[in-house]
């Protein structure tokens, strides 16, 4: 448990003093004002202090009495103009602004043991689907809150050139598509870890924070998605992040390559190219009829695309009106039959969650945290997608609840 001083602007300030407190530590002090946390820090004695990269949050004054005091300090950094302001007055430990608190954290008590520029290759995840809206969009967002809620370092990729949705589902402005501008820049050369943070949004809330890259907000802009470029970018957001969520489009064809200029872009090159690039690919089907038809017809096309060994199949709006008893096993029954498609994962049909996220512009696990589809979800997330680890929990914690749930004997009466 760490003693901790805050000084900060009043929206971040509540919203980090709450998180820090729900993990266990303790605030000592709530300042507006780096003179002010000057003046107190010998009679409090925090740990860490956390403060704000602006001129009124932190000072050279305020950095020389924490390290009189052998006070750590950490800087939440906003902008550029923040982090450039840091390092002048000799502060290099700083995080975004919009950090979630595992972020904080770790650079509070020191666990990271690389610095960012010898960050591990991070992993690319795409989420696709046949025509027909099997929720491609819906599965690629809460995929990315749920792996941001572990702890990683997440960005969302909108690179669906037909029908780009991240943006609106998220209650997000478009008029600046994120996943272009970085596209662009990544053919001139030009994109770095900077210019991603400067262009990507945010989205953060209580359960989990990450970047967005929004996509197009026009579909005849897709000549700016090409896939050299959507390769370029991908290969940096490996660098920037621990994980890499792309939602793509439906279409797989190739049929432009007919035309006379094998130079000329292609509208599907983004899927495409986001597709040969991921590491895992969790394909969407609905759990209907049609949906089932559009989804085995459309499967014989991403396998010839990609390796089948990368495909997680998972299955979409989950209900016995549309398939009978049993729908469950009606249909693995008939993947497995008609396209040698087993172990697939099963998302429940939850209208009344999926319409509350769509009305608030959020993600199911801070709208519906009680939804069966946003269960399904996590677990495709926890068994499926994120790297196993060995069981965290506590010897201490086990035999607690193996005694809380051993049967007691009664003494005997002497």
């Amino acid at each position: 448990m760490l003693r901790i001083a805050l000084c900060l602007p009043v929206d971040v300030e509540d919203r980090v003093a709450s998180e820090a407190t729900y993990h266990g530590h303790t605030i000592v002090i709530r300042s507006n004002s780096a003179q002010e946390l000057a003046s107190r820090i010998d009679a409090l004695r925090p740990d860490v202090v956390i403060a704000a990269a602006s001129e009124r949050h932190l000072t050279p004054s305020l950095l020389s009495v924490c390290d009189d005091a052998g006070v750590r300090i950490v800087a939440l950094i906003a902008d550029d103009a923040q982090r450039r302001r840091a390092a002048t007055i000799g502060l290099l430990e700083g995080v975004p602004m919009d950090s979630n608190w595992p972020v904080i954290e770790a650079t509070l008590t020191g666990v990271r043991t690389e610095p960012a520029t010898a960050r591990t290759t991070g992993t690319v995840i795409a989420v696709w689907g046949p025509a027909g809206a099997p929720g491609r969009t819906t599965l690629a967002i809460n995929i990315a809150a749920e792996i941001a809620a572990a702890g990683f370092s997440v960005v969302l990729g909108d690179v669906d050139t037909h029908s780009g949705a991240v943006a609106p589902a998220l209650g997000m402005l478009d008029e600046a598509p994120g996943f272009a501008a970085a596209c662009r820049l990544a053919g001139a050369d030009g994109l770095t870890r900077l210019e991603l943070e400067r262009i990507g949004q945010r989205y953060s809330s209580a359960h989990a924070d990450f970047w967005v890259l929004t996509g197009i907000g026009r579909p005849s802009r897709w000549p700016e998605l090409s896939g050299p470029r959507v390769a370029a970018t991908i290969a940096e957001c490996r660098r920037w992040v621990d994980f890499t969520i792309l939602d793509t489009g439906f279409s797989l064809e190739s049929d432009e390559e007919i035309s006379s200029d094998i130079f000329a872009p292609r509208r599907n090159a983004a899927s495409i190219t986001a597709l040969q690039e991921a590491d895992r690919i969790v394909a969407v089907g609905a759990a209907d009829p049609v949906g089932i038809a559009r989804f085995l017809r459309a499967h014989v096309d991403l396998v010839e695309t990609v390796a089948s060994g990368r495909v997680i199949v998972a299955m979409n709006k989950l209900r016995a009106g549309a398939i009978g008893v049993n729908p469950a096993g009606q249909i693995s029954q008939t993947l497995y039959r008609f396209g040698g498609i087993d172990s697939v994962a099963m998302i429940p049909f939850d209208q009344a969650g999926m319409d509350a996220a769509l009305l608030s512009g959020k993600t199911l696990a801070d709208s519906s945290p009680r939804s069966a589809a946003l269960t399904a979800i996590r677990a495709i997330v926890t068994s499926r997608l994120l790297p196993t680890t060995p069981e965290k929990r506590p010897r201490r914690r086990d035999g607690l609840l193996r005694r809380l749930l051993r049967p007691t004997k009664k003494r005997r009466r002497r």
